[in-house]
């Protein structure tokens, strides 16, 4: 029997695919893993070693950004700008490096994030920390988040752990959250039942000096007249501007110059309304007093004129910076109505006054609700303009103005909780509506 030669077949050799960086990402990463252990070291030595030793109480193993740039302005001034570059050099290089080569796994990838959970996390805290006596905390603090986070990233590149991740990564928000907003509205209620001191029970009585002392009542009644007028005021002139500057030559022109006082600040604004109204500093006389007395009329104290004409005086600073925002917002709404209802109203006989009360405000019913209850917000929570302006004198007080004012003038936390808690549930009722209405909206659509 012939011996027939079966030919093995040809193995071809495929390129082996590594799930860890190349060699060229290896050393590169060796590299950086080593010069930030050797920069966390040095930084250690030198700053455990430099304090002089007739001071000892100020030695620590941190520094801030403080003594960062004090060290820096004490080098030549050629030096300086280099010194800068290459710290900011070696800060972008090391970032390059993390994004390049973080998204592949394997033994590098696995020291990157390791370097990244741990050190990154220090050298902020140390950098960024306030008190010189506190790194060691801050450095164990940062050690243990990072170390968490670091596991948490490790068991979910494993498969595993998903819950443990989505608790682990919401803790800080959440605990941020209790610290910074449940606690303090829980014991700003709980104050407000208590004298001045806070150690004495009273009952309702700070509620009751809220509307029957006449600080407290005026700052009730201001505030109310504040979230009446000021959001309707600012709508229906926005409202106007936004119909009215769509249709006139230079459209962006109009709309930048009316939304510009939405960027200054309401200190800002209340300083350059302060001197429209200014009666008389000298010689001067502000841009209103000057057009009275152009006319013959004697100059008028504005913001002292009671009752209700001072506060008046204020919301016109709101409403001039706040105007722009609405014309915004409804200029986009008004756009997104569909042309074809217009188009439809104006076949059937309608004219312009009837097309927009028929067409355009229905269609932008969702954004009028929205700017309202915004604007309603924050003139019920105003303080700086009355501040600025006032100081709250003659009447001019509200709820936040009045709020801050009884905690840092005369101490009375019992009488500011309580302003805190009335104001809080005036604003409550907005905040419901609005989330209804934006639910109800979420589910026609």
């Amino acid at each position: 029997m012939s011996q027939v030669a079966v030919e093995e077949p040809v193995k071809t050799e495929l390129p082996q695919t590594t799930h860890g960086v190349d060699a060229k990402g290896r050393a590169i990463t060796r590299i950086v893993v080593v010069a930030g252990f050797v920069l966390i070291a040095a930084l250690i030595f030198l700053l455990i070693f430099s304090a002089p030793v007739e001071d000892p109480v100020r030695t620590t193993i941190g520094f801030s950004l403080n003594s960062f740039f004090l060290w820096l302005g004490n080098l030549h001034p050629l030096l300086q700008i280099p010194a800068v570059l290459v710290a900011f050099g070696v800060a972008v290089a090391i970032l390059l490096v993390l994004i390049e080569y973080a998204p592949r796994p394997g033994r590098g990838y696995f020291i990157m994030r390791l370097v990244a959970c741990l050190a990154i996390p220090v050298l902020a805290f140390m950098l960024l920390r306030p008190y010189q006596n506190a790194v060691l905390y801050v450095v164990a603090i940062a050690l243990l988040a990072g170390g968490l986070l670091f596991f948490a990233d490790y068991r979910s590149r494993q498969g595993a752990g998903y819950l443990f991740q989505l608790i682990l990564f919401m803790a800080p928000a959440a605990i941020m959250l209790l610290l910074g907003l449940i606690y303090p509205a829980i014991s700003t209620f709980v104050k407000s039942f208590y004298d001045k001191t806070g150690t004495d029970f009273v009952g309702l009585e700070n509620y009751v000096w809220v509307f029957t002392n006449p600080v407290g009542a005026a700052s009730v009644i201001n505030t109310l007249i504040w979230a009446i007028l000021a959001p309707v005021i600012s709508v229906v002139i926005g409202l106007a501007y936004a119909v009215f500057i769509d249709r006139a030559h230079g459209e962006k022109i109009l709309k930048v110059l009316v939304f510009m006082p939405v960027a200054i600040s309401f200190v800002g604004a209340g300083i350059i309304w302060k001197f429209m109204y200014d009666y008389r500093q000298g010689d001067q006389l502000g841009l209103l007093n000057a057009i009275v007395t152009t006319f013959g009329g004697d100059p008028v104290n504005w913001l002292a004129v009671q009752p209700l004409v001072n506060t008046l005086m204020l919301l016109v600073v709101f409403i001039w910076t706040q105007t722009g925002f609405a014309m915004v917002i409804l200029s986009a709404a008004i756009k997104a109505v569909p042309a074809e209802q217009n188009e439809a109203a104006e076949l059937d006989g309608a004219n312009a006054w009837e097309r927009f009360v028929n067409v355009t405000v229905p269609g932008i019913r969702s954004s009028l609700i929205v700017v309202l209850t915004t604007i309603t917000i924050a003139s019920l929570k105003v303080y700086d303009i009355v501040a600025v302006m006032t100081g709250g004198r003659d009447d001019t007080t509200v709820l936040g103005f009045e709020m801050v004012n009884q905690q840092q003038r005369f101490q009375s936390y019992g009488h500011s909780s309580a302003l805190a808690v009335v104001l809080f549930l005036f604003v409550l009722p907005l905040i419901i509506y609005n989330a209804r209405s934006l639910r109800k909206q979420r589910e026609i659509r």
